[in-house]
C-alpha cells in the first residue's frame, strides 16, 4: 500500500565559504517557511534576532508585517512565509534563505529526498554537518576572513580584543552532531536559549 511521505530531507550550507559549512535535516513535511527558519537557525545556533527570508523562484518569503515595515513602493513584495509547506516542494528543488541583511550570510537550501518513515516525526533532526558557523556580528564573509587570520596571529595587534570578543575560544572545524540535533529537536520550544560561544574543550590550549 502506498504510504505518503511524511518526512523530507534537506541540506543547508552557508554560501561562499570554503570549506563548506553544512547541515543535513530530517524535518515533518507540514513544516511551513516559518518553522523552517527555526530550523536553521537552530541548526547553526544563529541567535536569531537579525531579519530574514526566503528567495524562491525570484519571490520574497518571510515575516510580511516585520519585512515590509520600511518598505518603499519600489521593493519587492513579500509573501506570508507560513503560507508554503515543505511539502509543496519537489525533490531536487534549492533556494535560498538570507539571514542578517547587514552581514548578508546566505545559505542555500536543497531539497535532496521526501522520505515515509515509521513515525511521522513531530520534530526536525540534524544526521550529518561539518564546520562551526560564523560567529554572530563578525561582518560577514570578509569580516570572518579577518576574523580567522586574527585568531590564527596571537602576534596581530587585535587578537587579545577579537578572542575576547568570542568568548576565548574558536575553532572553524568544530561540530558536535549530538548536539545540534538536540537544538533542533527543540527548535520550535518557545524561549529557546541559544550558546553564546563556541564550546571550550578542557584540553584546548590557553590563549
Amino acid at each position: 500500500m502506498f504510504k505518503a511521505a511524511n518526512a523530507v530531507q534537506i541540506r543547508v550550507s552557508i554560501d561562499d565559504i570554503e570549506p563548506d559549512v553544512w547541515r543535513r535535516l530530517v524535518l515533518p513535511v507540514h513544516w511551513n517557511l516559518e518553522h523552517l527558519h527555526l530550523g536553521i537557525q537552530a541548526a547553526f545556533n544563529w541567535w536569531n534576532y537579525h531579519l530574514y527570508e526566503f528567495r524562491i523562484g525570484g519571490l520574497r518569503y518571510g515575516d510580511v508585517e516585520t519585512l515590509m515595515e520600511d518598505a518603499t513602493d519600489d521593493d519587492p513584495r513579500v509573501f506570508d512565509q507560513r503560507e508554503v509547506r515543505l511539502l509543496d516542494f519537489e525533490q531536487g528543488a534549492v533556494f535560498s534563505y538570507h539571514y542578517d541583511f547587514g552581514d548578508g550570510w546566505r545559505h542555500t537550501v536543497a531539497v535532496e529526498e521526501f522520505l515515509t518513515l515509521a513515525a511521522t516525526p513531530k520534530q526536525g533532526s540534524c544526521i550529518a554537518g561539518e564546520r562551526a558557523r560564523p560567529p554572530e556580528d563578525v561582518g560577514g564573509v570578509s569580516g570572518y576572513e579577518r576574523f580567522l587570520e586574527i585568531i590564527a596571529d596571537r602576534e596581530d595587534p587585535e587578537y587579545a580584543e577579537t578572542i575576547r570578543w568570542c568568548g576565548g575560544y574558536f575553532d572553524p572545524e568544530w561540530f558536535d552532531l549530538s548536539m545540534t540535533d538536540k537544538d533542533l529537536r527543540n527548535a520550535l520550544r518557545t524561549n529557546v536559549k541559544r550558546r553564546l560561544y563556541q564550546p571550550k574543550p578542557k584540553d584546548a590550549p590557553r590563549k
